[in-house]
């Protein structure tokens, strides 16, 4: 989404910034072709001729010229799961601070999370929260009540100022998660699906695992695509260093880029259609192209899920 309104300085406090992002992405979808997921919002639907207008909500109509109506029934509607990875390899690339035009993979993560929470707020769905990465760091399970949510809030916003310098053992926490979770919900996982212990097909029953008792499981493969994708490097000699292993090797970026950008592309297509196989949505994330890829897809999933 265009954050030209929302200052370029150190994020200091999360909970206005996702606010900031989900009004502009409504205001932007009552605009689009999208603006009929509107109506899935719990506090407001559509006016219809001849209903009484006491409830007509006159700002929304200021901004939108469609006429809605406010909606004051107490629902959770649905269960939502955040699962973030806060390994190592999510700490790329490195900043000195995070700001909204400048964030890691982990800092992306936690801000979409934080956006996504704002809308589970506006649709009164329950949220839950776990961080792993080479140890379970944290989990809270579904709830949708305001001190849960500002209680998330806060670990997400721990993750704004760590550092990591664990391996990534997605494989293993997913299995943890996947038991810990039993009622039928919406889970969202954050990723950049490095794994250096195991082989995909283990990171994938994982996957499948968290599928059971009827989950609808959303990947969201995270990544800098200038630098992880399309290896687009000045062809000064560098040395590139693995955060995980600590593995290192020395390249110019230009003699590599064309096979390395062919041999990534297969392997994000590969991630693709094991997710398809599956029955999992894969979402690949660049983290320089904002949070309206995010709030989109959690749109289109809620309204499958039902």
């Amino acid at each position: 989404m265009d954050l030209s309104n929302v200052q370029s300085s150190e994020i200091k406090n999360l909970d206005i910034l996702a606010k900031q992002v989900v009004e502009g992405f409504i205001t932007g979808m009552h605009k689009s072709p999208f603006h009929g997921f509107s109506v899935e919002f719990s506090e407001h639907k559509l006016y219809n001729k001849g209903e009484s207008t006491r409830h007509i909500d006159w700002k929304l109509f200021a901004k939108t010229e469609k006429l809605y109506t406010k909606k004051y029934e107490e629902e959770t509607n649905l269960r939502c799961h955040i699962i973030i990875d806060n390994s190592a390899s999510m700490h790329y690339p490195i900043v000195k601070k995070q700001t909204v035009d400048s964030l890691n993979k982990v800092g992306f993560s936690a801000v979409a999370a934080a956006t996504l929470m704002e809308i589970f707020r506006k649709q009164r769905d329950a949220v839950g929260l776990s961080i792993y990465a080479d140890s379970y760091e944290y989990y809270a399970p579904e709830k949708g009540s305001e001190r849960h949510r500002k209680m998330l809030l806060h670990q997400l916003e721990q993750l704004l100022v760590s550092e990591s310098n664990a391996t990534t053992d997605t494989y293993k926490y997913l299995h943890e998660i996947a038991e810990k979770i039993h009622r039928r919900s919406l889970i969202f996982v954050f990723t950049d699906m490095f794994q250096t212990s195991k082989d995909n097909e283990a990171l994938f029953e994982a996957l499948r695992h968290l599928k059971y008792n009827k989950h609808e499981v959303v990947l969201f493969h995270t990544f800098d695509a200038k630098t992880e994708l399309n290896f687009n490097f000045d062809n000064a000699p560098k040395k590139f260093v693995d955060v995980e292993t600590g593995e290192e090797i020395n390249v110019y970026a230009e003699n590599v880029q064309e096979k390395y950008k062919e041999i990534v592309e297969n392997y994000f297509k590969e991630l693709k259609n094991k997710c398809l196989q599956y029955q999992i949505d894969y979402v690949p994330v660049d983290i320089h192209a904002g949070f309206n890829q995010i709030l989109t897809k959690y749109l289109i999933s809620r309204k499958k899920f039902k």
